[in-house]
């Protein structure tokens, strides 16, 4: 029974049908219902959404103050005599007091919070539409808003109605959904431009996730996706092998095992890890831990068998740190540790894994600059000049801007040494040994190893047909020393895959996957490492951090064309010759591919950065302290080094540390850990953001926190991360591992 007399209750009708009519003026701007021309394009709804009044809280865009908000939404709307709705908080607000009419949106996943008509991106590509209907409100129909208090609201497709807290109220038409002509939609920027700062749309499809363009596009768009990826996966051998003292043959060996393992470990994680289209393969991230090991007093002495010796160590390191991560990827352990990963943390990790190799890069591409020089200005020009150039449709300068410059240099290259340019009186073309014995010739057999394209005998040596298999190089040898480091850098491994998956999803315009799937996929990534250990690829496997990058220029994130890809790779590394000709790349030219590769892992890990609020004091500062004592510590610690000098090379002496750094404990293992984990830029960067992320107080827009999908959206929406499910009875495993 309702309280109050017939008048009282007359006077609240009548005031909940002039709320009702201000709040109809509210949720009637003077625009057209959105309409997309084609799928789902991010700008398309950016650009509507600020004609609505949408007022962005990303980083780099403008804040305005609370007065000066009201004014934004509509020009005509006035404040009535007794309040309007304020649709945030679901109640009524004074004459005087202003709100802010925009639309709170995570900086992280690029879709509006659940405190408001949520719309979400299409997954799939440009036949979303289709299949769901105009911005994924299925047949048309537009989801439901409560609000709770004071009053409450409600959205639906013909009509919205608003009530007062006894259940009274007036209905109040809500805009009807209307074609509206695509001339009035902003029109897509195909290039990357940020529009006016911040937060950075996910691109324009060509092929989906579940996309299957048919035999001969799946066979092209596979090709062309390892073909941009082309830097990570072969240049890798052509450094570490000839520091570890092995010849052209293991070179090409090395390179056929990389291909093979890249191709099962990709299917792999298609099928059981996270599902996204994400090629795994070797990774900077265990480069530089490679090369400390390596370096180090014991194995930089060796005379005989020097490179097998070493990758048996190697070995057994990787499988030890893989078996580490693999148990704290299934065991859910990741799950619990991604509540302290952010940005703030992945941006200088990131970052400082490319600076690491500073002191490496050009001191082995200027052995021959008059090759290395051109190549990195070629692939300058093909990825920044020339990446709007368009060759029957496709942007060929950007997306083959690696491969298509090495073609270019070391054809320009092979005249260089066909013409004599390094040929010098009295020393042997094949640069033998004897070489370094005559006084004419010492100064010279440096440069013909790295400039001639002839020194190789990896042609002549390797089988046309070879297939790699498990310890092809001996049993593994396993060391407590060597095996601490790689758990610390398997550690690192996860954090920048954490990373790369998020922005994956971003890209895919997909939901973020929840903890257990991210747990999954790491786990899963141990799981491929421990195979690259078996094997002997010199790394451990992990998610390339460059498979951003390869999805924004390609524009396609079909799982079939990475798979269809990685089955090329499995061919390619049976056959001898291939290994063997890629082998043959001259050492200058591979060092400044890798130094345009490493500069591209810096921009990329501080791109990270984007979905904070950079201009904060607490996360430049945080960044900025990170990332100089990753660099000066073991800066510090690599200045120890008593006898290497003499028998190293200059841009190896940073990397062999771990057997004479200033940490002495009384135990020579503990030492060689402890001084070679902190010579390494990227473990020390990770530590410090790490604390500081964790313990310095700041909001969690202010940071960046990654939000990640939870038990809500499938409550929601069981279908919503049906993109990651696993096949079949795998299902049923997982979630008994809790890691579905």
């Amino acid at each position: 029974m309702e309280g109050g007399s017939r008048p009282e209750r007359e006077n609240k009708d009548a005031r909940g049908r002039r709320r009702g009519e201000k709040l109809g003026s509210v949720l009637e701007p003077n625009i057209e219902p959105f309409v997309p021309r084609k799928g789902y394009d991010p700008n398309e709804l950016r650009s509507w959404a600020k004609k609505t009044g949408f007022v962005s809280t990303f980083s780099g865009e403008t804040q305005r103050s609370a007065s000066g908000r009201r004014t934004d939404l509509n020009e005509g709307r006035q404040n009535g005599d007794d309040g309007y709705a304020d649709l945030e908080r679901g109640g009524v607000l004074p004459k005087n007091e202003s709100i802010s009419p925009k639309i709170e949106i995570d900086p992280i996943l690029g879709r509006t919070r659940r405190r408001g008509p949520e719309i979400e991106p299409i997954r799939g590509g440009g036949n979303a539409r289709e299949r769901d209907g105009v911005l994924g409100f299925k047949d048309g129909v537009e989801s439901e808003v409560s609000r709770n208090g004071a009053g409450e609201v409600s959205l639906g497709a013909d009509n919205a109605s608003r009530t007062d807290g006894n259940g009274q109220g007036a209905g109040v038409n809500a805009p009807h959904m209307e074609p509206k002509s695509s001339d009035d939609v902003g029109m897509y920027q195909e290039e990357d431009d940020l529009g006016d700062g911040g937060w950075q749309p996910s691109p324009k499809l060509i092929l989906g996730l579940k996309d299957n363009p048919g035999y001969v596009p799946i066979i092209f768009y596979g090709l062309q996706h390892y073909l941009s990826l082309a830097g990570p996966l072969i240049f890798i051998p052509l450094i570490i092998i000839p520091a570890m003292g092995g010849t052209d043959k293991d070179t090409a060996t090395v390179i056929s095992t990389m291909l093979l393992l890249s191709g099962i470990t990709t299917i792999l994680h298609s099928y059981f890890g996270t599902r996204l289209p994400l090629v795994q393969g070797s990774s900077f991230v265990y480069l530089a831990p490679a090369l400390a090991i390596m370096n180090s007093r014991e194995f930089r002495n060796l005379t005989e068998n020097r490179f097998r010796h070493t990758m048996r160590e190697l070995q057994g390191a990787i499988i030890v740190g893989s078996v580490f991560q693999c148990a704290m990827g299934f065991s859910g352990m990741m799950s619990l540790f991604l509540r302290f990963i952010n940005p703030v943390v992945v941006a200088p990790t990131v970052t400082a894994l490319g600076l690491a190799f500073f002191s490496f890069g050009f001191p082995q591409a200027g052995a021959c600059v008059e090759i290395s020089i051109p190549e990195i200005f070629l692939v300058l020009v093909f990825t920044l000049y020339l990446r709007g150039v368009s060759v029957f449709g496709n942007r060929v300068f950007r997306i083959y801007a690696v491969p298509l410059s090495v073609v270019i240099i070391w054809a320009y290259a092979f005249f260089l040494t066909a013409g004599g340019a390094y040929n010098y009186e009295g020393c042997s073309v094949g640069v033998p040994s004897s070489n370094i014995l005559i006084d004419a010739c010492r100064k010279h057999a440096y440069t013909m190893k790295h400039c001639r394209t002839d020194v190789s005998d990896a042609m002549r040596t390797a089988a046309w047909v070879r297939i790699p298999y498990p310890l092809q190089w001996g049993i593994p040898i396993f060391r407590l020393r060597t095996s601490l480091i790689m758990i610390f850098v398997s550690v690192v491994a996860s954090v920048e895959s954490v990373g790369t998956y998020h922005t994956a999803s971003m890209r895919i315009n997909t939901k973020a996957p929840t903890p257990g799937i991210v747990s999954r996929g790491i786990g899963l990534e141990g799981f491929c490492s421990v195979l690259a250990g078996l094997w002997g690829s010199g790394t451990g496997s992990t998610t390339l951090t460059e498979n951003v990058h390869t999805i924004d220029i390609t524009k396609v994130a079909s799982r079939k064309v990475v798979e269809v890809g990685a089955m090329f790779l499995i061919v390619f590394s049976f056959i001898g010759k291939v290994g063997a000709i890629l082998a043959s790349i001259p050492q200058a030219l591979a060092a400044a591919v890798l130094c345009f590769m490493w500069a591209l892992v810096v921009a990329l890990g501080l791109s990270t950065l984007q979905y904070t609020q950079t201009a904060s004091f607490r996360n430049i500062t945080i960044v900025g302290v990170s990332l100089f004592l990753g660099l000066s510590i073991p800066a510090y610690i690599q200045q120890y080094l008593p006898e290497s000098s003499l028998i190293l090379p200059s841009y190896l002496i940073p990397y062999s540390a771990a057997s004479d750094g200033p940490v002495h404990t009384g135990n020579k293992g503990l030492d060689f850990a402890m001084n070679g984990l902190l010579s390494l830029n990227m473990v020390v960067t990770l530590l410090i953001a790490f604390v500081l992320d964790n313990t310095v107080p700041g909001s969690k827009q202010e940071r960046g926190v990654y939000i990640w999908s939870n038990a809500e959206d499938l409550a929601a929406d069981p279908s919503a991360l049906s993109d990651y499910e696993l096949p079949g009875k795998f299902c049923r495993w997982a979630k008994c591992l809790g890691v579905q």
